[in-house]
Formats: structure tokens, C-alpha cells, sequence
């Protein structure tokens, strides 16, 4: 019977290490799994008076075969790759809306130039009037265009974070329900269960970032990347979404404790939604901010340029675009109820960059919103001496005033390209001509010559006055009876807002007039400047062209786009080197395996034979006593 007895158990023994080896063979492929080993154990011995006699064999334990630090570097490499994939995906998106020639703003800022350029050609043509009417709002089109998108970017980011919070929750309960089920009894634990445990922690911190600490017993908690708790012991935290207190429109990450909602800081975060939040932060936001600031400043550029030249009606020009102000809005936290006013001053000075504006009762601060870091801004905030920063002006309300505590955020060109349009509809309103033309009397007796009429001061009341400028002698001239001024050949001369160069060598008596250029001129003195206009250096104070801010901005994109794609590329090896050794200890050979089953098939077969020598033992003693 103890033959019988050793060679049954052995049986089982064999079968139940064969089970394990078919399902370790069976889970090649799943994700997560980790292989399992069966331990054998040698059965408790019978004493027999002469000694102990042995029982065979019986499985002792069935271990997991896993190491903790090679999980744990796979957890971080994870979330980190999860974070840069996410920003990489996102960016290139924005690269593509920048650089395809069916979507970007280059070809559409080219065809409105050179239209500008037909005009100057044939000033008082209809169809080049109209064609640079057309190319125009075809311009603040793509502008409007291009905005659209990066807006609808951010409304999947809103997305984004919501399904995000709804996964973080169910991942974080599921894991809360394991770590309940295992109790503080880990050896009770299946395989299977920890395996599964591991696997919804790594995706929970592919989402959030973070670690997984274990505590006494077992259990594993679950930390966001900023070391906020997602699961402690048996308890889940809950995950939702915020709006931002300046941009109600935007969502942030929150977390729900004990009856109150905090929201995460964005910037700690890891996994995926921390690569949305960078993805807004560092790529959507600077981009749609230097589209609005290149929107701008083009616009008040040629808006200032047309001002400077004369209609087909005989009146100055006006803007020919549209732009909306500067936004200055408050923090939902504020308690007055004040307002700033905010309009641009200086495209020179224009930064696009936002920025945060805070009252501490008495005075006002200027930081970068990105970055924490202080801006100069000067003024007191009154229409007399408004507050001045990054080029905007900005009026604080007197009725409610601030109060102490009090922010506010400025975004000085995001909305820009969004509300950008045209301002005129009719051709005729283009002012292509200069608005004062200069001669020489057909009297003159001297060599004078005029040349480079300009305006320079458009808003000057006497600028379309009728002026003479009359030389009493070659070295000294009169303005419409004032002066007399000293002369040398080759100087300006200027009065009224506009200048004249005058060389040669006049004689006395000789007159050189300015006069209003008449109504129906073919004149292309101004549509000449405004052909040039995208060569004009009025960014950076006045170190940048708008071509070149142009191509800034593609390339500011294009090196954000190529950068988190470096980083993903780089991520991925990192990753794929922790995973080749988490699974050097934890993943299934399929040729260990195989060995393992042949080695306890034979030992089956043997143990099987023993039953059977135990049976003809059995039927021989049966036998004798038959």
C-alpha cells in the first residue's frame, strides 16, 4: 500500500507541475503574465520503529516567478514612454498644419504680397484692386482657419482628459478590489491575480505617471507623478475634471478626497494626460500665441502703412484689416469684480507670450504664466498712464476698483488670428496713392530736384495742406513764408507730416510745391511702401522682419514637433531594454519549457509504472491467500 501510496501521489505531483508548464505554454503571448514554476516537496516520512521510510513527493508551492526591481523600472520607463508618445503624436500634428503647403500660411501671405505688388504696378486698375481685396480676406481666412484648429486640438485635449479620468477611476477601483481580495495574506494570492494586479498598475500609471509602493502584507499603493495617492490599501481615490479658473473653456485634472476637489498641477504629471498638459502647455498654446502675434503685428503693420496713402475718393486711407483686443481675463477667485481694458501699443514690443498680472493693494505685478518668471511692467493703470507690458496698454476699472489679491491672466495675441478680417469691402477704399504730391515750378532756374516724397506722420491735421517751399538764395529756403532754414544739397526737408529730399543746387526765386493728391489718382507712391511691408522690421524691436517671423514660427513648431519625437524615439529604447529584462526573469521560454515538459512527462510515465509494479505486488500477495 505505501508503494501505491508513493507512486499515486508522485502522479498527481507530476500532473499538477505539467498543468503549470501548460499554462505557462498557454500564456506566451499575455501581456503581463509571468511565469510560473511548480516546487516540489518531499511528503512527510512513516517511522517504522526501524527507521523512517519516505511517502513520495507532493507540490509544495506554486511560485510566481517575477522581481520586483525589473517591474519597477518597466513601470517608470512606461509611464515616461507613455508621456512622450502622447506630446510627440500631438505636436506633429501641429507641425503638419504649419508645414503642408495645402494648410500652412505661407503660400497665402505670398499671393496677398504679390498682389500688393500688381497693385503698385497699376494703381487705379479695378482688378488689381479687387484681386488684393480677395487676397486679403483669403489671408485672415487662413489665419481664422489655422486658429480653428489649434483650438479644436484643444478641445481634444479636453477629451483626452476626460476619458482619461474615467479610465484612471476604473483602474484605480479594480486595483483597490485586488489589493481588498489579498487582504494581508500575499502567499494566499494567486499568480494569476498579482499578474493582474501589475498589469492595471501599469496601466493606470501609463495614464498619470508615477509609482507603486508595496506595504506590509501585500497590498500596493499607486502615486501620480506629483505623488498625489490613487490607491491606498483597499481605497481608490476618484479622479475628475476642473475648469481652469482663468479659461473656463479648459479642463484640468482633479482629485476628489474626503469631500473636497483639488486640481493636480498640470506640470507634475506623467503618462498620457501629463503629455496632454505638456502638449498645451509647451507646443498649443506658444504656437497659437505666435500666430496670433504674427497675425497682429502684420496687421497694424499694413493697417498703419494704408493709413499713410490716399483712396480713389480723395480721402486717407483706413484699416484695412480688423483685429480684436488684447484679452485680460480674471480669476474665477477674484472678489471684485474689476476689469483690465487691454489694447496693443507696441507691435515692436510684442512678445505673444502670456502672462499673469496680480494686485497686492497698491501695485501690480507681471509674471510669466508659463514659467513663473518676472516681466517689467510699468504705469499705474489709469487712461492717463495706463499699465505697460510686453506692448500692451491696459486700463484698470475705477468702478468696481481691484482688490488686493486680485489676477488676472493676459493674452496678448491668442485670440488675435481668430478675429482677424477685412475691413473694407470696397476697391476704391484701397489707398495705393500717396497723399501729397511735390513739383518743381516750370520757372525755376536752378537745378533742384525733388525725390522720396513720404508721409511721415498720417495723422498730422495739416499734412494735406497746399505747401511752397521757395529758396531765397542756394543755401537758404523759406516754408510758406517761415523760416529762412539753411540748405545744403541732398537734404530732407520736411513740415506737415511728410519729408522731401531735394538735390541739386537751387537758385533764388525757385519754388517747389506739395499738394493733396487729387481724387481718382493713379499715384502707387504708398501701394510700393505696402509691397514691402513683409520685409519691414518691426518685431523684437525692430531686429525681425514679418517674413522672418513668418518663418520663426514653422520652424518654432517644426523643432518642437522633431524634439518630442527625438524624446519618444529614445523613450522607446529605454523601454524596450526594461521590458527584454523584465522578461529575461519573468517571461516564458517556449525551449525551457518544452524541456520541462518532457523532463516530467517521463517522470509521469515512471510514476505510473510504479502504480503498476504496486498493483502486480497487490495481486501476488492476493493470490497466496486465494
Amino acid at each position: 500500500m505505501s508503494v501505491l501510496s508513493t507512486g499515486t501521489g508522485a502522479l498527481i505531483a507530476f500532473q499538477r507541475a505539467l498543468a503549470t508548464v501548460s499554462h505557462n505554454v498557454a500564456n506566451v503571448n499575455t501581456e503581463g503574465y509571468s511565469r510560473q514554476r511548480a516546487e516540489f516537496a518531499t511528503r512527510s516520512p512513516t517511522d517504522y520503529g526501524y527507521g523512517f521510510v519516505g511517502n513520495g513527493v507532493k507540490i509544495g508551492d506554486i511560485q510566481r516567478i517575477a522581481d520586483q526591481l525589473a517591474t519597477s523600472r518597466l513601470l517608470d520607463s512606461g509611464g515616461e514612454l507613455a508621456r512622450l508618445q502622447q506630446l510627440s503624436g500631438l505636436s506633429n500634428r501641429v507641425d503638419k498644419l504649419f508645414s503642408d503647403n495645402a494648410t500652412n500660411i505661407a503660400g497665402m501671405w505670398s499671393s496677398f504680397f504679390d498682389s500688393v505688388s500688381a497693385l503698385s504696378s497699376n494703381a487705379a486698375g479695378t482688378a488689381e484692386r479687387g484681386d488684393l481685396l480677395s487676397q486679403a480676406d483669403a489671408l485672415a481666412t487662413r489665419f481664422r482657419q489655422l486658429d480653428g484648429q489649434l483650438q479644436a486640438l484643444d478641445s481634444e485635449v479636453n477629451n483626452g482628459l476626460v476619458a482619461g479620468s474615467l479610465e484612471i477611476n476604473r483602474l484605480a477601483a479594480e486595483i483597490a478590489r485586488i489589493n481588498g481580495t489579498i487582504g494581508g495574506n500575499l502567499s494566499a494570492a494567486s499568480p494569476d491575480l498579482l499578474d493582474r494586479r501589475d498589469q492595471l498598475v501599469s496601466e493606470l500609471v501609463g495614464y498619470t505617471g508615477g509609482t507603486a509602493v508595496a506595504q506590509d502584507g501585500g497590498m500596493l499603493n499607486v502615486f501620480t507623478a506629483g505623488g498625489q495617492p490613487l490607491v491606498v490599501g483597499n481605497q481608490a481615490s476618484t479622479t475628475t475634471t476642473v475648469a481652469d479658473p482663468y479659461r473656463p473653456e479648459r479642463l484640468q485634472l482633479a482629485l476628489s478626497t474626503q469631500g473636497t476637489t483639488v486640481a493636480l498641477d498640470q506640470r507634475t504629471l506623467g503618462g498620457r494626460i501629463g503629455g496632454l498638459a505638456e502638449f498645451r502647455a509647451s507646443v498649443l498654446d506658444p504656437a497659437r500665441a505666435e500666430l496670433g502675434r504674427l497675425a497682429a503685428s502684420m496687421a497694424e503693420t499694413f493697417n498703419a502703412g494704408h493709413r499713410a496713402g490716399m483712396d480713389l475718393y480723395g480721402d486717407m486711407g483706413g484699416d484695412l484689416f480688423s483685429l480684436p483686443a488684447p484679452t485680460a481675463v480674471g480669476h474665477a477667485g477674484n472678489t471684485s469684480g474689476a476689469s483690465l481694458q487691454a489694447t496693443l501699443a507696441d507691435t515692436g514690443a510684442l512678445t505673444g507670450q502670456n502672462l499673469v498680472l496680480r494686485f497686492d493693494g497698491s501695485a501690480w505685478t507681471a509674471t510669466r504664466a508659463d514659467t513663473g518668471v518676472a516681466v517689467p511692467m510699468t504705469g499705474t493703470g489709469t487712461a492717463a498712464d495706463p499699465l505697460s507690458v510686453g506692448g500692451i496698454a491696459l486700463v484698470v476699472s475705477s468702478a468696481p476698483p481691484p482688490a488686493a489679491g486680485d489676477r488676472f491672466l493676459l493674452q496678448p495675441t491668442a485670440g488675435a488670428a481668430a478675429g482677424m478680417g477685412v475691413a473694407i469691402t470696397d476697391p476704391s477704399r484701397i489707398a495705393a496713392a500717396t497723399p501729397v504730391s511735390a513739383r518743381a515750378d516750370l520757372d525755376n532756374v536752378g537745378t533742384g530736384a525733388l525725390s522720396g516724397l513720404k508721409v511721415d506722420d498720417a495723422g498730422d491735421p495739416a499734412l494735406l495742406n497746399d505747401a511752397v517751399v521757395e529758396f531765397i538764395d542756394a543755401g537758404q529756403y523759406t516754408i510758406d513764408g517761415t523760416g529762412p532754414y539753411p540748405f545744403t544739397p541732398g537734404q530732407t526737408i520736411s513740415a506737415n507730416g511728410w519729408s522731401v529730399t531735394l538735390d541739386g543746387a537751387p537758385a533764388a526765386g525757385d519754388q517747389f510745391r506739395i499738394a493733396r493728391t487729387a481724387a481718382r489718382s493713379g499715384d502707387n507712391g504708398n501701394a510700393a511702401l505696402l509691397a514691402n511691408l513683409d520685409d519691414a522690421r518691426v518685431l523684437n524691436g525692430g531686429t525681425v522682419s514679418l517674413n522672418g517671423a513668418l518663418g520663426g514660427l514653422t520652424t518654432q513648431v517644426g523643432s518642437a514637433a522633431r524634439q518630442a519625437q527625438y524624446s519618444a524615439d529614445a523613450q522607446q529604447v529605454i523601454h524596450d531594454e526594461a521590458q527584454a529584462a523584465r522578461d529575461s526573469i519573468a517571461g516564458v521560454n517556449l525551449d525551457e519549457e518544452a524541456a520541462n515538459m518532457l523532463r516530467l512527462q517521463q517522470a509521469y510515465q515512471a510514476a505510473a509504472q510504479v502504480i503498476s509494479t504496486a498493483d502486480t505486488m497487490f495481486q501476488s500477495i492476493l493470490n497466496a491467500v486465494r
